[in-house]
């Protein structure tokens, strides 16, 4: 099992790519922390995932709160002592075209995607600094390459989140920390329910794959950057978007 006696903490993780890293991780024999806002959705997932006696510890926590995450933290180094894997999961989404998207439609996106990628990390560095070991996985998107239309305020968070792993690789790299980026294109959960059918077959078409990929896929890749089998992998950004943007 790639993540055996490894603890993880994994922000978003209630539902989609978050509840499949999850599934995964303790699959690969991590003992994983669920983060989410949604105490009732959190409850739901760690009683799906919890059929083999795994070891899964849950919070509320509210990312944009340094308080709750700084609690967390020292709940887990307290019954664990250390904390190895960090998935910055956790992202909202509020499109508009640039001319109508309001103030706090942007300041909402910038305060989970980027700021609450900030205070996650931030929170888990103490343990990771004193142990000289540790993975950061953010949660990017094509459009954090690419841009997209009517996402001016995710587009910038998701560029955000790959600046900084861009620049934690070359300032925790030296203390043994990596980090690294993830950016999934068209993954089939919650957050593409509301998409017609129509303009899902549209996006589908552009996708050389013929299809929409699955969170279990993208979490496949959190699993293999956060193993010792990705210990020379620091500060690189990968696509896991079917070849959307060949």
């Amino acid at each position: 099992m790639k993540l055996k006696g490894k603890v993880a903490v994994i922000t978003g993780a209630a539902q989609g790519i978050g509840y499949a890293t999850a599934r995964k991780f303790l699959d690969e024999g991590a003992t994983v922390a669920l983060v989410d806002l949604s105490a009732d959705a959190l409850q739901a997932a760690r009683s799906a995932l919890k059929l083999n006696g795994e070891i899964i510890e849950s919070f509320a926590v509210d990312v944009t709160r340094r308080d709750q995450l700084d609690e967390m933290v020292g709940q887990l180094r307290s019954r664990f002592g250390r904390i190895d894997i960090l998935v910055n999961n956790a992202g909202i989404t509020q499109d508009a075209r640039i001319q109508n998207m309001t103030d706090e439609q942007f300041d909402n996106v910038i305060n989970v995607n980027l700021k609450g990628t900030y205070n996650s990390s931030k929170a888990v560095l103490a343990p990771m600094l004193e142990q000289g070991s540790g993975v950061i996985l953010n949660a990017s998107s094509v459009v954090g390459i690419y841009g997209n239309f009517g996402q001016t305020n995710y587009a910038a968070s998701k560029f955000g989140v790959i600046g900084f792993v861009k620049t934690w690789a070359r300032e925790l790299g030296p203390k043994g920390i990596r980090c690294n980026a993830v950016c999934p294109g068209f993954i089939a959960t919650h957050i593409l329910e509301s998409i017609p059918q129509r303009v899902l077959s549209q996006l589908t078409e552009r996708v050389p794959l013929r299809r929409l990929g699955r969170p279990d896929e993208v979490a496949n890749v959190y699993a293999f950057l956060a193993s010792d089998e990705a210990s020379y992998i620091n500060g690189a950004v990968i696509e896991v978007a079917g070849g959307l943007t060949v």
